[in-house]
């Protein structure tokens, strides 16, 4: 234990309690919100059914940084060494292009057994699994479409791999005693503009209502659909739009999942948040950093991620809204990157559950904005640097720039000797 950083929590401690603030409450409390970190930062979304087939479907990896995972096992690796540098106990985020099995599987009858050696590593290491049907970087795929496609028989393959991917969640789920959010994303959408809009839609609404048709235990399943702006690809028209889907899954009862990168840049989902929870269960939120597009840059702690985290605190929100990560950056070490990501949402996360709540939320009833205003400037000053070292002291992972030791020797033994 480092005495300085337990002194200096006990001071940020004393400063915070003049606001009326419970720092130990505060960190007691983080240490129960899990991020689910996502595995295709480890590999460059390559996946292991076909990992040299590249990338298609709106979905790009820049960079060419040495010592990427090319086997489950050398990213169950490098994901071991992430999760020993995070603070708390999270999940992991799985592609179905992530399946382990000798030969090569069609995606539309892919299986649990195929996905076995994720779920021994989960229990091994206390973490839940989420999962995604990959409905991109494949030829029945190629020309942008998958469950919205003309085709009837391409639409009735991804839908099967769909409805497979849900059954994988399931098995997670019950295997695993958490359930499993299996989200939907599909990339379909035109370059230009279309002359019809509808009928993509139509084809999207009823591919979905097929795949969704099977009831699942909610205990073992979540059912998640995703929403985008435009892509790369599909610059003018995304079939999956944010209205399409919020009606959907206001309609049909799903989650929404809102991905921060999917938007117009001058838009933040952390006013959505509240919208949407009015009528719709649950949320699942992709954290990510777009910049100028969706580019998905790695998390870093903006204003745009603290108001995301301070919404979910002030609303009160937390218990009906799912943390997942969805960025990829092959520039910088992938390890170093699913570190630097967590450990942002994480403090982000942190500073919300800093806050004085009932003292703004009464300033703010009483018409007082200029006390409102006032005090949040304030908090801006507090120590919060202290609180945070002391909860990576508390879970024993290395406080402050240290982390970057821990990768810098992992990069030397492990990440330079691959191919």
């Amino acid at each position: 234990m480092n005495n300085k950083v337990t002194a200096t929590y006990e001071l940020a401690k004393e400063r915070y309690a003049e606001f009326g603030v419970d720092t130990d409450a505060a960190l007691e409390k983080i240490a129960t919100i899990p991020i689910s970190l996502h595995c295709w930062q480890g590999d460059d979304v390559g996946g292991f059914e076909d990992p040299d087939r590249g990338l298609s479907g709106g979905i790009m990896a820049t960079g060419n940084y040495p010592g990427k995972a090319r086997t489950a096992v050398q990213l169950r690796q490098d994901l071991d060494k992430a999760y020993s540098l995070i603070p708390g106990t999270h999940r992991l985020n799985l592609h179905a292009i992530y399946l382990e099995t000798d030969k090569k599987v069609p995606r539309n009858e892919i299986q649990p057994k195929h996905f076995a050696g994720w779920v021994d590593w989960a229990k091994a290491n206390n973490h839940g699994l989420d999962f995604n049907p990959t409905c991109f970087s494949h030829p029945l795929a190629d020309d942008g479409f998958s469950l919205a496609h003309a085709d009837a028989g391409i639409r009735q393959f991804w839908i099967e791999h769909c409805i497979a991917s849900r059954e994988i969640g399931a098995y997670f789920g019950k295997e695993l005693g958490t359930p499993a959010v299996t989200n939907v994303w599909i990339p379909d959408g035109y370059k230009d503009t279309p002359v019809d809009r509808l009928g993509p839609r139509r084809r999207l609404q009823d591919s979905l209502d097929k795949v969704f048709a099977k009831p699942l235990d909610p205990a073992h399943n979540l059912d998640a659909v995703e929403c985008k702006l435009f892509g790369i690809g599909s610059e003018s028209y995304v079939v999956g739009s944010h209205e399409f889907y919020l009606g959907y899954a206001v309609k049909n009862q799903t989650l929404l999942c809102l991905d921060a990168g999917h938007f117009h840049p001058t838009e933040t989902i952390a006013d959505k948040i509240s919208s949407v929870l009015l009528h719709v269960p649950e949320l699942l939120l992709h954290v990510s950093r777009g910049v100028r597009w969706d580019s998905d840059h790695v998390v870093t702690l903006t204003d745009e991620l603290q108001a995301i985290m301070q919404e979910l605190v002030r609303g009160n929100f937390l218990d009906r809204v799912h943390i997942g990560l969805d960025f990829f950056d092959a520039s910088i070490n992938r390890v170093a990157a699913w570190t630097i990501g967590t450990r942002n949402a994480l403090r982000a996360l942190l500073m919300a559950l800093l806050e004085p709540i009932d003292q703004l939320r009464e300033l703010e009833n009483a018409g007082d904005f200029t006390a409102r205003l006032a005090l949040l400037e304030e908090l801006k000053g507090l120590p919060f640097g202290a609180v945070w070292d002391q909860y990576c002291q508390q879970r024993n992972v290395p406080v402050g720039f240290a982390f970057m030791d821990e990768i810098r020797t992992y990069e030397n033994q492990v990440l330079s000797h691959r191919e």
